[in-house]
């Protein structure tokens, strides 16, 4: 195959293998929100959102730059961050998918010029990165992150070709 044919491909994969980092990182979210939800039950369910998209933000390296986001994650860091310190415990089932997405995002990333390893980094210090598990296929990252999206209702099952 040559430059052309390949760069053609990767045009169109990336797109497709963002689409699934996406997926993980709502089901992140849910499972997340569904668990502080209990254990922060004295706060407004608004700022219990806006704690887990923040979580989502820092586990990926992607933050939030809207002024009131920053601040408002700024103002809860030590929560946040306790949380992150609690993750690859408290979401165990969830931490091959997290590290699935966190290496691919670091793909797609790379095949776009961008070279950002911070957020694998991070999440293995977090304990969050499963370092023994081998980076997925394409197809392989895809069928996973559709089957949680489908089962978390975030996504509809594929229709069934007769």
């Amino acid at each position: 195959m040559n430059d052309e044919g390949g760069k053609t491909m990767e045009s169109k994969l990336v797109p497709i293998l963002r689409e699934g980092v996406d997926i993980i990182k709502m089901v992140l979210f849910k499972e997340i929100k569904q668990h502080l939800a209990k254990t922060l039950a004295d706060r407004q369910a608004a700022d219990v959102t806006r704690i887990c998209g923040a979580i989502v933000n820092e586990v990926f390296g992607t933050p939030n730059p809207a002024p009131d986001l920053a601040a408002f994650a700024s103002a809860n860091q030590a929560l946040i961050e306790n949380e992150l310190t609690a993750l690859h415990v408290n979401f165990q089932r969830l931490m091959a998918p997290v590290t699935d997405a966190l290496r691919v995002q670091f793909l797609c990333d790379y095949q776009e010029g961008v070279d950002n390893p911070a957020a694998l980094a991070r999440a293995e210090v977090l304990q969050i990165l499963q370092t023994d598990r081998d980076v997925p296929l394409p197809r392989t990252f895809i069928d996973l992150a559709r089957r949680l999206g489908v089962a978390h209702n975030l996504i509809r099952p594929p229709a069934q070709v007769c």
